[in-house]
């Protein structure tokens, strides 16, 4: 016997039902009874949170075979297979990319990234994608409160994207320079919008077989000064030159034309900064 008596009767009485069932059907101890939960054969439950990752693709790709609507399922198999040919493409590129030797990761997501935006390039022949992209640039430094927004650390990925998405909406911007810019803006890495707007520009006409040239004058310059000037740029270079012109009046007069790294300043004011330097000699 022990020396406690309430813990040995206890323990007895537990013994001598054991192997029982209670009266709402639970086995163990007589003292210990679960309610039993009623549920409505009718209506089952409901799930409290929504599939994420692969799960939810592979919901959404049954749900549009099993839709009643789409009667057509040679259609729905062939959307079907599309998306693991896609993915199927996509992990081959990946594992091209990873396997080539690299200086760092930072160096390896920048070729991502370019390989990203020749896609994107490629899928749109027709698309003005440069002057997109420009003009949004544009739009940039005109509005130092809108750079700001979008560099800070402090916003969302996703607003800067619904705010970006909502502004090239507005310019009618085309998908590939949409898709484009919102990927940037997402993952800017520590660098400028304006930088990572310059860099896309010319991987796109780099793909295209373009060069751009940046060019500053006072007015605007008519079809016809375009025109020549694009095809006098084109025979110095070599090749195929797309015109992004900025009207800046601090050049006064003249043009000031910026092609990579080289920099054709034939603007009154460069003359007159001369002429002072000449004076002041």
């Amino acid at each position: 016997m022990s020396k406690h008596p309430t813990f040995d009767r206890l323990r007895s009485r537990a013994g001598s039902r054991n192997g029982q069932r209670d009266r709402s059907g639970t086995r163990g101890h007589p003292l210990r009874r679960l309610p039993q939960r009623r549920t409505s054969p009718s209506r089952p439950r409901a799930s409290c949170s929504r599939p994420r990752g692969p799960w939810a693709n592979r919901l959404k790709l049954s749900g549009a075979l099993a839709d009643p609507l789409g009667s057509d399922l040679g259609a729905a198999e062939r959307r079907v297979r599309g998306v693991r040919a896609v993915r199927l493409r996509a992990q081959d590129v990946l594992r091209t990319a990873v396997a080539e030797r690299w200086s760092n990761a930072s160096e390896l997501i920048d070729g991502l990234e370019e390989l990203a935006i020749r896609a994107a390039t490629i899928a749109e022949p027709g698309a003005d994608i440069e002057g997109e992209l420009f003009g949004f640039s544009r739009v940039i430094a005109a509005n130092p409160e809108l750079e700001l927004a979008l560099g800070s650390r402090l916003g969302g990925e996703d607003a800067k994207a619904a705010l970006v998405e909502r502004l090239l909406v507005d310019a009618s911007a085309s998908a590939p320079t949409a898709l484009i810019v919102t990927s940037l803006v997402r993952q800017p890495r520590e660098r400028r919008v304006r930088q990572l707007l310059s860099r896309a520009m010319r991987i796109v006409s780099n793909q295209r077989g373009r060069l751009v040239a940046t060019v500053h004058t006072a007015t605007e310059l008519s079809d016809a000064q375009r025109t020549r000037l694009g095809q006098t740029l084109s025979q110095r270079y070599g090749g195929q030159v797309s015109l992004n012109v900025v009207i800046d009046p601090s050049v006064v007069g003249g043009l000031r034309v910026q092609i990579a790294d080289d920099v054709i300043d034939g603007s009154i004011s460069a003359r007159l900064a001369d002429l002072r330097q000449k004076l002041a000699g």
